[in-house]
């Protein structure tokens, strides 16, 4: 399962990643990740992020690794732009400050609007997610700048993931398996998609 899960996100990764840079890849290893806080206001409290591709604290279309420390909870905060996120390991919270608990697993995918007022929060000794954005800067901004940007978030557990056969391929109970998550599959548009292997 772990090795499935893996593969589902370092697929994204790669599908997302050659739409942004115009068809070419890289792949970049775990020990290349390069830490660092995702929110520096908070210090030590602060999760920390590993850029993938893009430039979170610039204006390009970026993918970075986000790892929370077991029982991490943020205080109501919101950001200035949209992004989307992918469960890698552990378990994620994402929701309004008086939502239920509603914890996603790995392989989960959820949805976080600019302006909207929520907290994350993370519990097992591995909390990672892939994060996503069209364009940056990435910021945590105070509840105070709470604006309502017309979209609303999602959050999709791991376990109503909708798998179909890819499209030109024969249906195969053992064949490959996507799931479309966001966006227009139409040519030349952005789109988030998952792909399981067999």
């Amino acid at each position: 399962m772990k090795a499935e899960l893996t593969a589902i996100a370092l697929t994204t990764v790669v599908a997302v990643n050659s739409a942004y840079a115009g068809g070419s890849q890289e792949v970049v290893l775990t020990s290349e990740v390069e830490w660092e806080q995702l929110n520096p206001s908070r210090g030590d409290k602060s999760p920390q992020a590993g850029t993938l591709w893009g430039d979170r604290k610039g204006t390009v279309p970026t993918g970075f690794l986000a790892k929370f420390v077991d029982g991490f909870t943020s205080p109501p905060h919101i950001h200035n732009i949209t992004y989307r996120a992918v469960v890698i390991s552990g378990g994620i919270h994402n929701d309004d400050p008086d939502a239920a608990e509603m914890w996603m697993p790995a392989g989960s995918f959820w949805t976080q609007p600019k302006g909207e007022v929520h907290i994350t929060a993370a519990k097992g000794s591995t909390n990672v997610a892939l994060v996503e954005i069209d364009k940056g800067p990435y910021l945590v901004l105070p509840t105070e700048e709470a604006f309502d940007s017309g979209e609303r978030p999602i959050n999709v557990g791991a376990s109503n993931i909708v798998w179909v056969d890819p499209p030109g391929i024969p249906a195969s109970a053992n064949g490959p398996k996507v799931a479309y998550l966001w966006g227009d599959l139409k040519h030349g548009q952005s789109n988030g998609t998952f792909v399981k292997l067999p």
